[in-house]
């Protein structure tokens, strides 16, 4: 092609997209906040924090480019990679409970034996309403280790916060206890758009409760447990309210989120600090790739 057949190919190119534009001017008119909210809130600050994390800067003055360092820091520094392994704790066994739960408690609020509905499914959606701040200092007084109502359960005097080995369950417990009612309600409207007529085949087949929860029930929700599953890893790997009020010894619960927050706003680097943020953005990014092409791979084998 030659240039001048390109400038006109552009040309034309701009023309259609000015003409399609003017045809559909309200319904581009009515998506048009959505795209000035996402390039002011998300775009550019995205773009400036992969930026930053090439600077040393401590939030004012200019910032001096030092290349890689923040990155090369990252790799002998042993706070980040506790930081990053307790994310990943946190965010495994907050996936794996937290979707367990959704889908057993979802399921029995969905069964047709159950009496009183509404009743139980606003008593189930309670704690996702409640304030993380103030179900964190309730979490932190019941596993007190002196006075905590856990121990006079278990009639045992257990350091949870303050020993290494147990600080991550109270974390974890309240993670779960918060999340499970919003996932839940997500599978629960899941469950009441499945036909009652798969199920009446399957039972005239002579299929029982588990072949029907494995063959109808799983296979039927399986787009909106993917939603979860990666609604779920990005909350988890931005997790910050939890062990941040319930601090263990040292930096033990410490996640990737809040050493984040701690290096910016706390030490003033923001170079480093936004430098674990492109961290961040790169992994969950891989990890919902990843997601993606388990359940594609997963559907073509069952087709």
């Amino acid at each position: 092609m030659t240039a001048d057949g390109y400038f006109c190919c552009h040309i034309f190119i701009g023309e259609k997209m000015i003409k399609t534009i003017k045809k559909y001017k309200a319904p581009y008119l009515f998506i048009l906040p959505f795209f000035i909210l996402f390039l002011v809130f998300q775009l550019i600050p995205t773009v400036w924090t992969f930026y930053i994390s090439l600077t040393k800067w401590r939030g004012i003055g200019a910032p001096e480019f030092v290349g890689l360092d923040n990155f090369r820091k990252m790799l002998i520094d042993g706070m980040f990679w506790e930081a990053l392994w307790n994310t990943v704790v946190y965010w495994l066994t907050g996936l794996v409970l937290i979707l367990f739960l959704a889908i057993l408690i979802a399921s029995l609020l969905n069964s047709q034996l159950l009496k009183g509905k509404a009743f139980f499914k606003t008593a189930t959606f309670l704690p996702n309403i409640c304030a993380a701040v103030a179900m964190g200092l309730i979490f932190r007084m019941l596993f007190d280790e002196n006075v905590g109502l856990v121990n006079e359960v278990l009639g045992k005097k257990i350091p949870w916060l303050a020993s290494t080995a147990y600080s991550k369950i109270p974390v974890i417990l309240l993670i779960v206890w918060r999340n499970t009612p919003w996932y839940t309600m997500i599978v629960l409207s899941g469950l009441l758009n499945i036909s009652p007529d798969y199920y009446e085949a399957a039972t005239v087949d002579g299929a029982n409760t588990y072949q029907k929860f494995v063959y109808i029930t799983l296979p039927s929700i399986s787009n909106i447990l993917l939603f979860c599953s990666i609604t779920l890893t990005v909350d988890m790997w931005k997790i910050f309210n939890e062990p941040y009020i319930l601090p263990g010894p040292g930096t033990s619960n410490t996640s990737l989120f809040q050493y984040m927050y701690e290096s910016g706003f706390n030490v003033f680097n923001m170079g480093y600090a936004s430098a674990i943020g492109v961290i961040l953005i790169v992994l969950l990014t891989i990890i919902s790739l990843v997601q993606f092409i388990v359940r594609k791979g997963g559907r073509e084998t069952v087709s």
